[in-house]
């Protein structure tokens, strides 16, 4: 059961890609695919992420663009996010369960929060799936979590990110 949940969440992800990612431009029309890491509803309970030193920041990790490859879209990642691969990093984010329970292992974060419980808030641009190596207890509020990143090249699930060995900081 825990592996098909994880299996119908990535491929939400895939197949949500920049449509759920678009966010508004100033005229009020809808923006490219990847145009950022996720839409902030204005009538969100909680207030926009805002960036903190030490942690990366969203609009790094959304400055991915993507390209066709043999029939299908696969990301190009710039500089400063290649030059995150197998580094140890803090992300903050709004975590989406994977797991049923108040504890979680596996999980994705979120660069803004959801406001759909049958909506993923983000495309891969604005997620990170999380490995964390001790329970992290879920919350509404944004979280931080230190680990070592992975920049998924070719992942199957249409991921872009990665973070294992993780776990929560203040």
């Amino acid at each position: 059961m825990k592996l098909l949940q994880t299996l119908l969440m990535a491929a939400t992800v895939a197949l949500s890609g920049g449509v759920a990612a678009q966010g508004t431009t100033a005229g009020g029309g809808i923006p490219g695919v990847g145009s950022g890491p996720g839409y902030h509803d204005p009538r969100s309970p909680f207030k926009p992420l805002q960036d903190k030193e030490g942690v990366v920041p969203w609009s790094t990790l959304a400055s991915v663009t993507t390209k066709t490859e043999n029939k299908r879209l696969v990301p190009v990642f710039p500089q400063p996010v290649q030059a995150l691969n197998n580094q140890t990093v803090k992300v903050q984010g709004f975590m989406m369960p994977l797991e049923p329970g108040d504890k979680q292992r596996h999980f994705l974060l979120s660069a803004v929060p959801t406001s759909c419980a049958f909506c993923v808030p983000a495309g891969p641009e604005g997620l990170v799936e999380v490995r964390s190596k001790t329970a992290v207890k879920y919350t509404l509020e944004p979280v931080v979590v230190e680990g070592r990143m992975s920049v998924l090249v070719n992942d199957p699930y249409g991921l872009y990110y990665r973070v294992g060995d993780a776990q929560p900081t203040p």
